[in-house]
């Protein structure tokens, strides 16, 4: 990042504009309180390699134009409260569900908006799930020619982070909470993570030999101490944008700025 820094500040880079993304922590309760779902991302990768993180991804354009089924709070709804435009927030809660199922075998959607898919583990859902990450058919596709439902009330509006400016690649990734339905089973799936686990949050933050990013270790400390899943999903939560900002000291030092203050190299003069 330093080096990222000094490019920005004389003008031979310019910053990178976030893309939407959203992230899905999926809960279920164990034997010592809930457990989260955590993947650990191929060394390596561009973003976040090596990291522990939850389900998640950028907004696809499809999720843009998605025109499935829909159960639950509305796009203003969603809206309101992830702080942006309908439109935005429909495509996010589609990302949500999407990307939840590419990268965990999780599906959020059922036969009825009173119904949940209990199992799509089978041969031909795995195929399903292929497909859509390949971009051989979008969500909308899947579910229209399944006959099924988007369930965007399992879901719970949660937290919302911005990748620092300094970074070359970023996202404005909106958080989300959800359940494990009851019947559906996390498998390894995807290409994009070599380990897969639930966890406890107080064992997850434990971890030294752990990668966490500020998002997912801030999500996992503040479901520390919570009874159980339900718990967590009926809380009341103001999701509050929070936008790290880094920036070099006079000595050269990697140093996280006040909220509000404008790094160097965008400064007016």
């Amino acid at each position: 990042m330093p080096e990222r820094i000094r490019a920005l500040r004389d003008g031979s880079a310019t910053e990178a504009v976030p893309r939407d993304a959203a992230t899905v922590v999926l809960l279920r309760d164990g034997a010592q309180g809930p457990e989260a779902y955590l993947l650990r991302r191929v060394a390596g990768m561009a973003f976040a390699g090596g990291a522990h993180v939850f389900p998640g991804g950028s907004v696809d354009p499809d999720d843009k134009t998605a025109t499935t089924a829909w159960a639950g709070p509305d796009p203003d709804w969603w809206a309101a409260r992830l702080g942006c435009d309908a439109p935005t927030a429909r495509a996010l809660v589609c990302a949500a569900v999407r990307e939840t199922f590419e990268e965990s075998g999780v599906l959020l959607a059922g036969a009825s908006p009173d119904e949940v898919l209990a199992d799509v583990s089978s041969d031909d859902w795995e195929a399903e799930r292929v497909a859509l990450e390949a971009r051989e058919q979008s969500l909308s596709d899947l579910l229209a020619r399944r006959g099924l439902v988007l369930r965007a009330d399992l879901l719970r509006p949660y937290a919302h982070w911005v990748t620092p400016s300094a970074e070359p690649k970023r996202f404005d990734t909106r958080f989300f909470l959800a359940a494990l339905p009851t019947g559906q089973v996390c498998r390894d799936a995807g290409t994009e993570a070599d380990r897969r686990v639930w966890v406890r949050p107080e064992d997850a933050l434990a971890r030294d030999d752990w990668f966490l990013m500020p998002p997912t270790q801030r999500s996992l400390q503040d479901l520390v101490g919570v009874p159980d899943v339900a718990t967590a999903l009926s809380a009341e939560r103001e999701v509050v944008e929070v936008r790290p900002v880094y920036d070099l000291d006079d000595d050269g030092q990697l140093v996280l700025l006040p909220p509000g203050q404008a790094p160097s190299w965008s400064r007016s003069a």
